[in-house]
């Protein structure tokens, strides 16, 4: 799949409107209750990066960025300023956020991860557009150094140790993330009087998974 590694302009991703979708399949029983299913194992985000947009000028950087992008050819990066951190939004990162890992003492990479929890539920999400710089590590509480005891990957969210963790040490990990998303649609369509009256078009974006 075709992926630039190019963030969608933040200032117009601010303001946008979106967030998870699930697919549930629900039968109902002669007896009235459900049987529900999913056949999705992680949720998927779509956004409109429309509302974003305040200006003509505004238009034109969406308009650039999508004709870099050939519509929806290549993928790109995201920033759901709902949803950008290991933490709470308002929050700063730590090394402590996420539990990623046990070490067992031969393994030396891991993927990044974040944990949503509520009540009994939890749901672990792959992170796989890291920023680069952000990432923060430490094993058995210990905080690491990047460069010397390890390395991410911000096009995959794979991080590699210098020294495999000891066994059951357990890994934690602080970041920033961007979502992979693609255009969902191959044609933006602007009506300069009516964006001036305060119309704006229709972007929809959507994740995909890389």
């Amino acid at each position: 799949m075709g992926f630039h590694e190019v963030r969608f302009p933040t200032d117009l991703s601010f303001g946008s409107v979106g967030g998870p979708e699930r697919r549930t399949d629900i039968v109902s029983l002669t007896s009235g209750f459900e049987e529900r299913n999913t056949p999705w194992a992680h949720s998927r985000r779509r956004y409109d990066a429309g509302l974003g947009m305040r200006s003509l000028d505004d238009v034109s950087s969406v308009i650039d960025f999508f004709e870099a992008r050939q519509g929806q050819l290549f993928g790109f990066r995201w920033k759901d300023w709902v949803d950008f951190k290991s933490c709470l939004p308002s929050d700063t990162i730590s090394a402590s956020d996420q539990v990623i890992a046990l070490g067992d003492g031969a393994t030396v990479s891991f993927p990044l991860i974040k944990t949503y929890r509520s009540g009994e539920g939890s749901y672990v999400r792959p992170i796989t557009k890291p920023i680069a710089g952000t990432v923060v590590i430490a094993v058995d509480g210990t905080a690491l150094n990047e460069g010397a005891d390890f390395t991410v990957d911000a096009s995959t969210g794979i991080v590699t140790f210098a020294t495999a963790p000891a066994s059951e040490e357990e890994i934690t990990a602080g970041f920033e993330f961007d979502v992979p998303v693609r255009f969902d649609t191959d044609r933006i369509t602007v009506s300069v009087a009516s964006f001036r009256a305060g119309q704006v078009p229709d972007v929809p974006v959507v994740e995909v998974r890389v």
